[in-house]
């Protein structure tokens, strides 16, 4: 029979202590987690709880609708009163636009980065990572007067302002995307890279048929990046267009909020239907997004 008197031995206290430790520690960390999940979601439930009120129900506070499907009625005003249907396609033609064109000058850009040798790399990688720093609200102006200098030279051909080009070409160089994919780019094996010489490949060849099928996740990545700010653009729209022919579902939504005055259950409709585009990317790419953030390598 053990002897349940025995004393415990120094190590087997300090492996019983380092237990309880790490159960703590992990209970604390899953209350911090699901604290914080709540509060990030109460304004998405809010919002759309919300849009499914009737008036009376709003003025009354109510946090539930005794009616939901009677509430979908609410997204059907919004959507005609705000004439969220021209907002809405010039939304997915920009973003379209903006997505196709940083996705052909970034890729080209990060992997020029990571893959290529010449004079003075590093020290131009540094500079554009410097601009990083830079707030978008101080480049506001001086990028009005190059887009406004763009347009009287190309009116004729191409205008610039009240048009796709001023809402789409400013974007299609980020930074951010160089970034993120040049530090992909450059765990690739160079052994990959030697390979591809062996059987007579160039760059560019070496990029479409190696790199680009390995990187799928990191494209996910900041092609959700670029959707979620051309599909929120608010400000630079507001400066480049004077007309609705070409202005985004953010500036379709801050007009209808003016305009929808004490109708609160409308402006969280029309909330709604602006952010599910969004959710909906998001919870189809979710998987690549965050493998795409968490096997980005810090290499070079």
């Amino acid at each position: 029979m053990a002897n349940l008197t025995a004393p415990v031995k120094p190590a087997e206290r300090q492996h019983v202590s380092f237990w309880y430790r790490y159960k703590i520690g992990r209970i604390f960390l899953y209350v911090g987690l699901i604290f914080g999940a709540v509060i990030a979601l109460t304004p998405f439930v809010y919002m759309l709880l919300g849009s499914l009120l009737t008036r009376g129900e709003m003025l009354n506070r109510r946090l539930i609708p005794r009616d939901p499907i009677a509430g979908l009625q609410n997204y059907v005003t919004a959507w005609n009163e705000a004439n969220f249907n021209e907002y809405f396609v010039n939304s997915v033609l920009i973003t379209s636009i903006t997505i196709a064109g940083m996705l052909f000058v970034c890729v080209l850009a990060a992997y020029a980065f990571s893959r290529i040798h010449f004079p003075g790399r590093d020290i131009i990688f540094g500079i554009f990572l410097a601009t990083m720093m830079i707030p978008e609200t101080i480049l506001l102006i001086p990028n009005f007067l190059i887009v406004n200098r763009l347009d009287k030279l190309m009116k004729p051909v191409l205008p610039w302002l009240n048009n796709w080009p001023s809402l789409t070409i400013p974007f299609m160089a980020s930074v951010f995307a160089i970034f993120l994919m040049r530090q992909f780019f450059a765990t690739i094996p160079d052994e990959l890279w030697d390979a591809a010489r062996i059987d007579g490949a160039g760059h560019v060849r070496f990029l479409i048929q190696v790199v680009l099928p390995l990187s799928k996740a990191v494209l996910f990545t900041v092609i959700i990046f670029q959707f979620i700010g051309s599909w929120n653009a608010l400000v630079w729209p507001l400066v480049v267009t004077s007309k609705p022919d070409w202005r985004p579902i953010a500036v379709g939504l801050y007009s209808f909020i003016s305009e929808a005055g004490p109708e609160l259950q409308l402006m969280l409709a029309g909330a709604v239907i602006t952010t599910a585009p969004v959710l909906i990317l998001y919870f189809f790419t979710q998987k690549q997004f965050t493998e795409g953030i968490a096997t980005t390598g810090l290499k070079g």
